[in-house]
């Protein structure tokens, strides 16, 4: 499979995941989220940064129990819970933000 960004085709696995996660770019996160017929808004934004910088300190990616507490400590309690995660990332806040991120399918995901 594969995204195009800017005229370009970028390979990912067969969940949308991208296949090197050096192609990354905040295109490729607006394209990912276009094919899920999502607009990135800031809100959108902070988790996927969090998450990029999680990411980079870790080398893993979080899965939602993990995120939820860490964005709580990071972001503030409105935004560390389920349901402010899962109104900006409907497919699943781990999951799916990650893809946008341009980070590997977090552990523990189905």
């Amino acid at each position: 499979m594969t995204v195009e960004v800017n005229g370009k085709l970028l390979d990912t696995d067969e969940e949308g995941y991208l296949s090197n996660l050096e192609d990354w770019s905040p295109e490729v996160a607006n394209a990912l989220a276009k094919q899920d017929e999502l607009e990135l808004t800031d809100n959108h934004w902070e988790v996927l940064n969090f998450l990029r910088e999680y990411y980079k300190e870790y080398q893993i990616a979080p899965a939602v129990r993990v995120l939820t507490k860490a964005i709580g400590k990071k972001l503030g309690a409105e935004k560390g819970n389920s349901k402010y995660l899962y109104d900006l990332f409907p497919l699943g806040p781990a999951k799916q933000a990650c893809r946008f991120a341009g980070l590997p399918k977090p552990t523990g995901c189905v």
